[in-house]
């Protein structure tokens, strides 16, 4: 695989349907944590969490009139917007690391983009023993769960087959994947839309700025995403930090455009779910996993990186007993707070589990926050380290690099065109005072009123009026790091050493067959995941539970076990 920038160029088949090639009847369902649980999971609701890449709130239901987003608007028409949703970083791998897990990424050495293509040569981040990402937790209950090609957890790799098998029933999955699932299993999809990715903001054909650039060219024209020019440059709205430059109009027009192309993909998936008659028993949650793949706001802890739209499309009949039920009315609107550490919980609550303690977040449907968090750190090869908290009104970021600039080189940012334009623009005197900030450095602190400032670009640190909001703040981020953990505290070289045995990543130890009592159990010597398959089928079980040795065909077993930023244990056999 080549990986150019955040995108590889290698494309992945979708794998087929696996569980067509089972014989056994007693496993036709996985291994659910006892009867009971196998019993009820037929009246729990499907939950489909759709996330487009790199895309701000440039949505019609949120108020831009520009984009062209029918299907998701009426998403919006018939669900809840909430329009104070935040990531936990403003680039791809550490927001996803969170997502997955519930868990800030700073407190498991997940933050630096990427840990599997930094300068310092790959390792895998380490999540505490026994952490569970959110859908194995689902799939221990009787849940179908699949995702497609992306993964980029930062304790896999980027695509699907490189992180813990035991995650998913199937990755690299089809959009429509919950077709291969048993007789009546609810199911748990996670689809991601590249088409808003911010390799597509970059011009897909013409001449290109390095290698990178030709290869994200050619991995755009090989996935047949290149979106056709419908939006009118001139018809672009600017922030007062962008020159008005004929680049950065066509770049963001293009990035309209590719908003097109993905609204069209969720509305095939919505009519996907209604053809098979699953649109009223599915929960759809739509939200992306960072803000604009544009400059000054990708990568960045301004709202332009962090603040994301989220809708839930929750059907009437699936929001009985859920909470007030005029929060979940047709066209709603939430502002409460949200982080993106509160969606694991939140779905969770949906399949009727409770969330583990290890949970950094809340169901957002019954608690309230007062403050969301958000880090930037090593943005690829640049080494940076920024913590931010943000109340709904007030935003706080402190910086331990206070030298660099967001506007810094950064190989594969600059192949779009507006960011080229815009450094040159600014290194010939032609800018404001405000569209030159993004190339200066960002200092120590910086503290926006969000709501007088919605740009950030007051910086009131130095503000008399602000002094006690200021220190408010600093206290409560301090609070927040000191709970959590931050492994940025150790440099990332040694933070690196730590994880990886003898400059290799550890293999997880291979788990062990006992026979006790009619049951075969697992185990292992570490807190591992393990799954399992049966005779020659490729089919890979979640083990939960002792298996009844009386409901296994004759034949072999084979298990293997992965403790999470581990490599996968060698497998072993079993003969029954």
């Amino acid at each position: 695989m080549v990986i150019i920038g955040h995108v590889p160029v290698k494309i992945y088949p979708a794998i087929a349907a696996m569980l067509a090639l089972l014989t056994a009847p007693a496993l036709a369902v996985e291994s659910t944590a006892g009867s009971e649980a196998a019993a009820s999971v037929a009246s729990r609701p499907n939950i489909l969490l759709l996330v487009a890449e790199d895309l701000s709130p440039r949505v019609g239901s949120f108020g831009d009139a520009l984009a062209r987003t029918p299907n998701i608007d009426e998403l919006a028409a018939q669900g809840t917007r909430y329009t104070r949703v935040f990531t936990t970083a403003g680039v791809c791998a550490p927001s996803r690391a969170a997502l997955i897990t519930g868990q800030h990424q700073i407190s498991f050495g997940g933050q630096h983009m990427r840990t599997t293509t930094g300068p310092l040569g790959p390792y895998l981040a380490q999540p505490a023993a026994g952490t569970k990402a959110f859908p194995e937790i689902l799939r221990a209950s009787g849940y179908y769960t699949y995702t497609d090609q992306k993964l980029d957890y930062q304790f896999s790799g980027i695509r699907a087959g490189s992180g813990p098998f035991t995650i998913w029933n199937e990755d690299g999955a089809a959009d429509t994947a919950w077709r291969n699932r048993s007789t009546d299993q609810p199911f748990f999809g996670l689809i991601n839309f590249i088409e808003t990715h911010e390799s597509g903001v970059m011009r897909a054909s013409g001449e290109a700025y390095s290698q990178a650039h030709v290869a994200t060219q050619q991995m755009r024209k090989a996935l047949g995403i290149v979106a056709p020019s419908v939006t009118d440059p001139a018809e672009v709205s600017l922030p007062p930090y962008y020159p008005d430059l004929p680049e950065t109009r066509a770049d963001i027009a293009r990035h309209y455009d590719n908003i097109r192309v993905m609204d069209e993909r969720v509305g095939a998936i919505v009519a996907a779910l209604e053809a098979d008659g699953l649109l009223s028993d599915t929960i759809i949650l739509w939200t992306t996993d960072h803000g604009d793949g544009l400059p000054r706001a990708k990568r960045e802890l301004f709202d332009s990186g962090i603040k994301v739209p989220l809708i839930m499309r929750l059907p009437a009949a699936l929001s009985v007993g859920v909470g007030d039920q005029t929060q979940f009315a047709g066209g709603s609107i939430d502002e409460r707070l949200v982080s993106f550490v509160d969606l694991a919980p939140t779905v969770l609550a949906f399949a009727g589990i409770s969330a583990p303690d290890y949970f950094h977040g809340e169901n957002f449907l019954s608690s309230a926050r007062r403050y969301v968090y958000a880090s930037r750190d090593r943005i690829d090869e640049v080494m940076d380290r920024q913590r931010a908290i943000r109340s709904d009104r007030y935003k706080y970021i402190k910086s331990w690099y206070p030298e660099v600039a967001g506007g810094h080189p950064l190989n594969y940012r600059d192949n779009l065109d507006m960011v080229r334009a815009w450094r040159t623009a600014w290194q010939t005197g032609e800018l404001s005072a405000v569209q030159s900030r993004w190339f200066e450095p960002t200092g120590d602190e910086q503290l926006y009123d969000t709501v007088t400032d919605p740009h950030e670009l007051n910086n009131l640190v130095q503000s008399p009026a602000h002094q006690t909001i200021l220190q408010e703040m600093r206290t409560a981020l301090a609070a927040f790091l000191a709970e959590v953990g931050d492994t940025s505290a150790v440099p990332e070289p040694d933070l690196r050493a730590s994880f990886l045995d003898d400059d290799a990543i550890p293999q997880t130890p291979a788990p062990r067959f006992v026979e006790d009592a009619g049951f075969l159990k697992l185990v292992n010597d570490v807190t591992s995941s393990i799954g399992y398959r049966v005779g020659d089928s490729p089919v890979w079980y979640l083990y939960t539970e002792p298996l009844e040795l009386g409901s296994l065909p004759p034949g072999n077993i084979t298990a293997k076990a992965v403790r999470y930023g581990w490599r996968e244990s060698i497998e072993v056999l079993h003969r029954l």
